[in-house]
């Protein structure tokens, strides 16, 4: 018997549709024709063993316990899947031959080899590699089989991975864990090798955003004329130089007016040189197709989409609909043979988005972008639409969303280039120099399937006059602008997105930043929304509006971490190693090895009773009332019209309640807050036609509602 082992059901199917032979079913497999049966996991089958299950002590947090290393590494039946394990063990007993079928990627290797390794199966296993869920992609991956065994490092890097974040995650969270007990905090601290940094971008930019002061400073901008019968007009910009040092900051921002002002009165109405002229037009080549990462930052930014949802609709395009190649890639790179299938592929995708007709019809087929490269595909490629003309039923809106993106970075594939036009006039006034540039679009190619939000397009600058070096020009006037330094802004899905995927740029040692530039990232493709997802879930993120912020828990426990722990340089350090173990390059027993090592020292001086690693960050006092906003403690304040509830976190948040309103709490002022189920901003209680309901107090960004049951939502136990 041949054994189809599938990462799910829906693949498993997709299998079973491609073999030859009647399909028969069972629970938990399928048989076709005599020879093959086609069975699945549902995600993970097994788990790394409890810390209780290796030693009894271990059963309860104790710091002196710590640190949790087993000698011998061990894999338990998740409960919830248990029934599925004893089908697919059943079905290795009797089969000559097992294909694995697990998703293209790191987790779906390891999903497969760690049951062919808890059940023992000794013979010959086949890897299938499936990108695209249609039929006729099946049958040719079916054809493309190969040996399980070269994929073996990837496995290696994939276990690693599993080991490593339960060592860092099972010690770190029971020692922070149970420091803070002692101090009096309730709950648990989850540590995490790649969520806990990055809880630490986004504490590290609240931070600076709250202890940022705006300082003004000055810009002078001249208007000059060309000495002739028909004068051409231009504008100008001073830029200041180190004479005027003093009068800068770091970034060479003036910000002393008087300075201003003396250069615009030196130049007024005088005659200047031009000291170089560059005119150039500037090919820009269509950009990759998508990778998760990518898919995920666009559709963020264009459309507002959190991670988690650009990752649920990619998935369903892809199993339930059929409709694009497999989501969870960090590849943006096709093979050759892809190429053949050009036109299938935009048959397709015109009948599921007729509104990109008009560009297919346009489309220069016989362009062969850089997209197409054998060398840089490995295991999957990048997201690309099927050759499916319709979906399995409606889609929703934001699966049509990212459905339309996937098919625009397909086409801009056999657009022409776009050609920019970039000038730039350097002249002279009385020993000062200005400059003035221009840009433009000669011809848009690609970008006319370019998406853009409306309030970030671009107007072309106006038009520079053909100067040569050498030519006199003469000021005119001037204005001086008068501006103020701006900080950061808060993190969004899409910019914390971003953030990991190149995290090199957050990395503060240099030569580090050299190494992370090829291999940077936290987390996974597939991961990477998941830990987003999940530092909500535990009450560290929270949103306001469209951003992402960090709670007083979240700022608690980062001020407590040591800066090893809380910053991404080792786990960029580490995800770089894993890499290396996929090529075959590192070794997996020293990875680990050094990591116990790295716990040991980070374990010692909590153990030794000595500083928990930072200045602690205080939750403030609870007074029983939260803001309608934000749902932090309220604090009583005086105002010129009597006293009133502020929010805590002025002036992040300017919530305020009268002190009568906190004595109803009719709209759950009493309660700690209860996050959104749908976007993880807290919920607020209000009353409408049909009574007291909780809404998201993110609407109108989120619509999500909640029944109220005895004044607390439905989805919260009660508040603590």
């Amino acid at each position: 018997m041949r054994l189809f082992i599938a990462e799910k059901p829906s693949l498993g199917r997709a299998i079973a549709s491609a073999l030859p032979g009647e399909i028969q079913r069972g629970r938990g497999w399928l048989r076709c024709g005599e020879r093959d049966v086609v069975t699945w996991c549902i995600g993970h089958l097994l788990e790394p063993a409890e810390p209780g299950h290796y030693d009894p002590r271990w059963l309860k947090w104790r710091l002196h316990e710590l640190p949790i290393f087993p000698e011998q590494w061990e894999l338990a039946p998740k409960n919830s899947v248990r029934d599925q394990l004893k089908i697919v063990e059943g079905m290795l007993a009797k089969a000559d031959t097992v294909i694995h079928a697990g998703d293209p990627d790191r987790e779906g290797q390891l999903l497969v080899d760690e049951v062919l390794r808890y059940c023992r199966y000794g013979r010959p296993v086949e890897r299938l590699l499936i990108q695209d869920l249609t039929p006729a992609a099946v049958s040719r991956a079916l054809n493309q089989m190969r040996d399980n065994r070269d994929f073996r490092r990837l496995s290696h890097s994939a276990l690693a991975r599993q080991r490593a974040d339960w060592l860092y995650g099972i010690n770190l969270t029971r020692a922070y864990t149970l420091r803070y007990q002692q101090q009096g905090q309730q709950g648990v601290y989850s540590v995490g090798r790649v969520q806990t940094p990055v809880l630490g971008l986004v504490v590290e930019r609240d931070q600076t955003i709250a202890d940022f002061e705006p300082k003004p400073f000055f810009t002078l901008t001249i208007n000059c004329d060309t000495p002739s019968e028909t004068p051409q007009s231009f504008q100008a910009r001073w830029r200041p130089d180190e004479r005027f040092r003093s009068a800068m900051d770091e970034e060479d921002r003036v910000l002393d007016r008087k300075v201003v002002e003396s250069i615009a009165e030196a130049v007024q109405d005088q005659s200047g040189t031009i000291t170089d002229a560059r005119f150039r037009e500037r090919q820009e080549a269509p950009p990759l197709p998508l990778s998760l990462s990518i898919l995920q930052i666009e559709a963020g930014r264009l459309f507002g989409m959190n991670a988690k949802a650009v990752l649920d609709s990619a998935q369903n395009l892809y199993e339930k609909h059929q409709l694009i190649t497999y989501p969870r890639s960090d590849c943006r790179y096709l093979p050759e043979e892809h190429f053949s299938q050009r036109h299938d592929v935009i048959r397709g995708l015109c009948g599921v988005a007729p509104g990109l007709t008009e560009f297919a019809d346009r489309a220069e087929l016989n362009r062969h972008s850089r997209a197409w490269d054998d060398e840089k595909v490995d295991a999957h490629h990048a997201i690309i639409p099927t050759m499916r003309q319709r979906p399995a039923g409606n889609l929703s809106r934001n699966e049509r969303r990212v459905y339309e993106l996937v098919a625009r970075y397909y086409l801009m594939q056999f657009f022409p280039e776009a050609i920019h036009r970039e000038g730039r006039l350097d002249l002279t006034i009385e020993s000062h120099a200005f400059r003035a540039t221009e840009t433009g679009v000669v011809a848009p190619g690609w970008k006319e399937l370019e998406l853009r939000k409306k309030e970030a397009s671009e107007k072309p600058s106006r038009a520079l006059p053909r100067l040569d070096k050498g030519n006199e020009v003469q000021c005119r006037s001037s204005e001086i602008k008068d501006r103020m330094t701006q900080p950061p802004s808060h993190f969004t899905d899409a910019t914390l997105l971003s953030a990991m995927t190149n995290i090199a740029r957050f990395v503060a040692d240099s030569e580090l930043r050299k190494t992370l530039r090829d291999t940077d990232g936290l987390g996974t493709e597939a991961t990477r929304a998941s830990i987003i997802e999940t530092l909500f879930k535990r009450e560290y993120l929270y949103r306001e509006g469209r951003y992402i912020k960090a709670t007083d828990k979240g700022l608690d426990l980062i001020a407590a971490l040591p800066s090893a722990v809380a910053k991404p340089d080792m786990t960029a350090v580490w995800e770089s190693t894993l890499e290396r173990i996929r090529q075959g390059e590192g070794d997996p027993r020293a990875f680990l090895g050094s990591l116990e090592d790295q716990i040991r020292e980070l374990l010692a001086p909590l153990r030794d009773g000595t500083t928990m690693g930072g200045t602690t960050h205080w939750a403030p006092e609870q007074t029983g009332v939260h803001c309608p906003q934000c749902r932090s403690p309220m604090r009583e304040r005086e105002g010129k019209f009597g006293r009133f509830w502020a929010c805590s976190r002025y002036p992040q948040c300017r919530g305020t309640r009268p002190i009568e309103d906190a004595t109803d709490h009719a709209d759950g002022a009493d309660q700690a807050p209860t996050p959104c189920p749908a976007c993880f901003s807290p919920l607020v209680r209000r009353h409408g036609k049909k009574g007291w309901f909780w809404g998201c107090s993110n609407y109108p960004g989120c619509r999500q509602t909640v029944s109220d049951v005895d004044g607390r939502p439905a989805t919260a136990g009660p508040a603590g």
